[in-house]
């Protein structure tokens, strides 16, 4: 089972209900392939970068989930029939920077603690 990161743009002109009914209806992908959705992040209307079909703004929406192959598949060709998504991108997780992410929170959990120490230590040989 590998994890995936999907990020699409939808078009700033569509209603906010509709908005949220697409975002949904992708969303049901994911359960509908066997997979698990473990984060949806929907960041709002913001400025693009570079005008992409005429438009300036966007909605961004990311999903991250974990299932087969057939998921982004699947959310690609429906992103494809859909006339309201203007951009989209998919990229795999790598294991490898899942466990480097866990390793730095817990030595990150533990650094403060250790920091405050040696600061109090070298304060102290300075004088």
């Amino acid at each position: 089972m590998s994890q995936y990161e999907t990020g699409f743009i939808v078009s700033p002109h569509l209603a906010e209900d509709e908005t949220t009914k697409l975002i949904q209806q992708m969303a049901e992908v994911v359960a509908q392939k066997n997979g698990r959705l473990v984060k949806q992040d929907v960041w709002g209307k913001r400025r693009l970068a570079y005008s992409i079909k005429r438009q300036n703004e966007g909605i961004y929406v990311f999903f991250t989930y974990e299932g087969g192959g057939e998921i982004p598949q699947e959310l690609e060709r429906r992103f494809k029939q859909v006339d309201t998504i203007i951009r989209y991108l998919t990229v795999k997780r790598d294991a490898r920077d899942l466990v480097r992410r866990k390793k730095k929170v817990v030595a990150g959990a533990e650094g403060p603690a250790e920091g405050a120490g040696t600061a109090a230590a070298e304060s102290r040989e300075e004088k």
